[in-house]
């Protein structure tokens, strides 16, 4: 125990710069919530769930921080600021793990089976993210600010956006050329219009070609921007908008 509590500290003062002294790391309230945590889920493996329940909710209102004591923490757990931070039931979250305030390691399924997210060692999550459904964040991962995470990340590689999408990979830079690599729910809307521009494109390079077109006959072939923006809206509707927002 009085291992645990001396590695939980030294973490502290190895990822936070304002933490001045041992002293001083004993006041955060994410190191209480912590080791209040893993009472909780001693007494919620030996069936005192009640009790477990208890514990768990006054840690809560003690230090802001929520974490179901059926979740399983790893070693050396930082949980910086800590406000708002929400750790689901069956959430695994590996060794040296850093989680900034606001972060939410949710479900998506109502469902009794594990629903909440794995994160590896060496994960760090960047504050008011969400990490939903029975995912896996890979070992040295992060996630950005503000980050919605829907699907697994692979080990040693940085995602952002709403959706999250990856931006860096084992410290290279990684360029979208697809739409569908972003997962965006306008992905299928922006491939249709892309479509749509390639074919204009082509249209006009085999007019171009034929000398004897006018610069009317041009024109015509291509789709007037009513009618662009008008396939447009309909991809739009078409697209998985509404089962993204059910995700969530």
């Amino acid at each position: 125990m009085f291992r645990t509590i001396r590695e939980d500290i030294q973490s502290v003062l190895d990822r936070d710069p304002a933490a001045s002294s041992r002293l001083a790391v004993l006041l955060y309230p994410g190191l209480h919530a912590v080791w209040t945590h893993h009472l909780a889920h001693w007494l919620w493996r030996h069936k005192f769930r009640l009790l477990a329940r208890s514990l768990s909710q006054l840690s809560r209102f003690w230090t802001g921080v929520e974490i179901h004591p059926g979740a399983q923490l790893g070693r050396r757990l930082f949980i910086d600021h800590g406000m708002g931070v929400v750790i689901g039931e069956t959430a695994i979250v590996g060794d040296d793990v850093t989680l900034y305030h606001g972060v939410t390691l949710g479900g998506t399924s109502l469902e009794k089976k594990k629903r909440h997210p794995t994160l590896g060692n060496g994960v760090v999550i960047g504050n008011t993210s969400s990490v939903l459904g029975d995912i896996v964040i890979g070992d040295n991962s992060r996630v950005g600010a503000g980050s919605v995470v829907l699907r697994d990340v692979p080990p040693n590689c940085t995602v952002v956006g709403v959706p999250a999408h990856i931006v860096y990979r084992d410290g290279q830079r990684v360029l979208i050329t697809d739409p569908r690599d972003i997962k965006d729910p306008l992905s299928d809307a922006l491939i249709a219009l892309a479509r749509d521009v390639s074919s204009l494109r082509a249209r006009v390079d085999e007019l171009s070609k034929r000398g004897d077109v006018e610069e009317e006959d041009v024109c015509a072939g291509l789709a007037s921007e009513d009618q662009v923006r008008s396939d447009y809206r309909s991809e739009f509707e078409k697209s998985n908008f509404a089962d993204f927002g059910a995700g969530i």
